[in-house]
Order: structure tokens, then C-alpha cells, then sequence
């Protein structure tokens, strides 16, 4: 195998018909059959050889898409892919016509364990391989120990901890053989940014979700509680980055951040940038003016920052193609990529990468309107979401090497 494709890919709200998922939200069986309709025709188009997807409430609804996606490459393969009596059946315009399928491919699903009664709905995410899986994929979302965030107050004394036991959303961890390397590939969904309110005991609803009695200041508490368990879910995701990575293996990361690439929790999970040269930084424990970082210590530091940093497929397509115009999501008149798809330095030259290296970007987006906008269209029934793609090209391309 000399080339491999992935693709991150929200859904937005993938159940089977007339199940209520969030409170009075349900698809006719006519919605329904839209909706897996358009799903399908978008997975056709990527053809992506892994596929990460975001915001899936039953297995059984996505393997239902993936058939139907099947059908239509495969019925598309008969109009388009020349027979053996055509002379010219080999020609490369016509593999590349070719829809590959998922007919063998291997599924994973990680439910919700939020999940609750009809209305009160919690999605799962996925991930589809062509290439299959090394092993059984990892969930993570019950964590076997809290995680407690120390505070320390601005005087000195203790500022409190905030504490996670559990994330909002799975994250699916799975190890997926591409080229001579098995691949660590995590597929993830952070917390939205929609306000974190806390209900009162006994209360039937938090008092910010009441709009006629608008509270700003409550629900600004709402966004920033949603912003720290973001960061907080960024934090759990990067402590696995990590440990792949210090194992030796490659990283690839996907899904729906709910943040842009600058971000702090889209940082928090890529790793510091570091700077060009720490021989001028005062040291940790500087005890006089010129007390700074060796030169030998600057190259140390360097490597180890770079060895476990991610790198945004998206910037790197941008930076190759002098391209600016990415964008996965809509709304109030902002067009930003919230979607991300992140790599580690193996499929990356000039970080020093000789596992692979990315060709191109792909992002579908031409069905996305604002929406905000009264009329615009599919809000309900396509997703929310554009899809990416990254194309890799394996080391075999590139030299021979490893």
C-alpha cells in the first residue's frame, strides 16, 4: 500500500426514524430516508480508507448508511469503471473513478455512557477501516481515577480544584495497521461550547436555561463551565497522545473540537510550539541575570517538545498551497474549521517525519449555509458539519524510507 486517506466526519445526530434523541427532536421515516440518503452520497465522495465519525446515536443506523453507501458506489462502479473487453481499462482516470467500499471493512463503535431515556439522548462516535483494527479499540470516558485540577489562589493559599470523573463524549482509541507502521488513531468529540447550568436539587429546570427571565451573568458561568470541561477533555485526550507517542508509535487525530485550531484546548491537544532558540531563556531556577539555558540544553528541550507535538493537517495544506479558505462550520455570520484532523511529526518531513507524508487536503463543504440565516437550508436533515480528508502518501514514495 502506497497511499491511504482519512476522514473526520460529524454527522449531526445519526438515529434510526421516530426516536426522540433530544427533547421533542425525532426524524419521520421520510426525514429519516433523507438524511441517510445525503450521509451516504458524502461517504461515496470521500471514500475515505478510515473514517472517524462524531455524534452517532446507534450502531445499527450508521451500518444501515455504510450499506446503503455501498449500493450507490457500487451501482456508480457499473457506469463508470470500464469492463476487461475495454482496451482501455487500465487506464488511471478510471481507478480513480473507482469506489473502493466497505463491504470488509471493520466498524467500531463507542456508545455514550450518558446515554439515557428517549429525549435524553447522548451520542457516540466511530470509526470505520478499511485496513481493519490491531486489537480490540479502546473507550475512554469512565476514568479509572478522577482527574482533579488544582488551583492555586492569585495570594498563594489553595484556589480549589475543579474535578472530572467522566468526559461529555467518548473517545475512541484504535491502532490501525497503514504502509509498515500500525497507527494510533483517536477520534474525538469535546464538549460544545452551548453553557454548562446547574440545575438546583429538586428544581425542574437551571434557572439560566429560562429565557423570559434572561441572567447574562449566569449564563456566562454556563459558556465558561463548558469552556473548562473542554479544556479539561483536550487534557485527557493529550495524556494519550503522549503515551502513544513515547511508545514509538504514530499519531493520528480527529474530530470534532468544537474549537479552532488556535484555540486552547485545539493547543492543549497539538502540544507547545517551541521556540527557535531557549539558550537565551533565564533558567527555571536562575539565580543571577545570566543564569540561562545551555546550548546543549536548548537542543534537548527542542527535541522533546517536537517529538510529542501534533501538527494540523489543515495548516499544512494551507502552507503547501498558499490556500486559505478551510472551513467546517457556519453559523452568525462566522466561518471557522472546528473540525481537525492532527498528525504526528511521523507524516511530516519537515519535522522529520519518513513514515508518510500528506499529498492533500480534501474538505467537503459546499452544502453549509449560516445557520442562523431564517431560510437556510438541510439545517435539520444534513449535517452541521463539513467533512475533511487528508491523502498520505506512505514512505515507499518517498525515497525508501523508514
Amino acid at each position: 500500500m502506497t497511499r491511504a486517506t482519512v476522514a473526520s466526519f460529524n454527522v449531526k445526530n445519526l438515529i434510526g426514524a421516530e426516536q426522540e434523541y433530544y427533547t421533542f427532536q425525532s426524524y419521520t421515516t421520510e426525514e429519516h430516508a433523507w438524511k441517510a440518503a445525503w450521509l451516504a452520497d458524502q461517504i461515496v465522495t470521500l471514500d475515505a480508507d478510515v473514517v472517524g465519525f462524531q455524534e452517532i446515536f446507534e450502531e445499527a443506523a450508521l451500518r444501515a448508511v455504510i450499506r446503503e453507501a455501498d449500493e450507490i458506489g457500487e451501482e456508480n462502479n457499473e457506469d463508470v469503471i470500464p469492463d476487461r473487453s475495454k482496451r482501455y481499462r487500465k487506464k488511471v482516470i478510471f481507478r480513480k473513478l473507482k469506489y473502493a467500499g466497505y463491504r470488509d471493512a471493520a466498524l467500531a463503535f463507542a456508545p455514550n455512557v450518558n446515554d439515557g431515556a428517549p429525549g435524553q439522548r447522548r451520542p457516540g462516535v466511530a470509526i470505520l477501516s478499511r485496513f481493519g483494527f490491531e486489537g480490540t479499540p479502546d473507550i475512554i470516558q469512565d476514568l479509572p481515577e478522577p482527574l482533579d485540577i488544582p488551583f492555586q489562589d492569585m495570594g498563594g493559599g489553595d484556589g480549589g480544584h475543579y474535578r472530572v470523573s467522566r468526559l461529555s463524549r467518548p473517545i475512541l482509541k484504535a491502532r490501525v495497521p497503514m504502509g509498515r507502521e500500525v497507527v494510533t488513531v483517536f477520534n474525538t468529540h469535546l464538549k460544545s461550547k452551548l453553557g454548562e447550568f446547574v440545575r438546583p436539587e429538586g428544581a425542574e429546570f437551571a434557572p439560566e436555561s429560562d429565557l423570559a427571565n434572561y441572567d447574562s451573568v449566569g449564563r456566562a458561568l454556563g459558556a465558561a463551565r463548558a469552556a473548562l470541561r473542554r479544556m479539561a477533555e483536550a487534557w485527557v485526550l493529550r495524556r494519550e497522545i503522549v503515551a502513544e507517542l513515547k511508545a514509538g508509535h504514530p499519531v493520528i487525530v480527529m474530530g470534532d473540537f468544537n474549537d479552532g485550531e488556535h484555540a486552547v484546548s485545539s493547543e492543549i491537544i497539538a502540544g507547545e510550539k517551541p521556540f527557535k532558540n531557549y539558550s537565551w531563556m533565564l533558567r527555571h531556577n536562575a539565580k543571577a541575570l545570566n543564569d540561562r539555558y545551555s546550548k546543549d540544553e536548548n537542543e534537548t528541550i527542542q527535541e522533546a517538545i517536537s517529538a510529542v507535538r501534533l501538527h494540523s493537517a489543515e495548516k499544512l495544506f494551507v502552507k503547501k498551497s498558499l490556500r486559505d479558505m478551510v472551513y467546517t462550520s457556519a453559523f452568525g455570520g462566522v466561518y471557522e474549521s472546528i473540525d481537525q484532523i492532527y498528525l504526528s511529526r511521523h507524516f511530516v518531513p519537515d519535522a522529520g517525519g519518513t513514515l508518510a507524508e500528506m499529498e492533500y487536503f480534501s474538505v467537503l463543504n459546499d452544502h453549509l449555509t449560516d445557520g442562523s440565516h431564517e431560510d437556510a437550508p438541510y439545517n435539520k436533515l444534513a449535517s452541521d458539519h463539513g467533512q475533511i480528508m487528508v491523502h498520505l502518501a506512505f514512505a515507499d514514495r518517498l525515497g525508501g524510507q523508514r
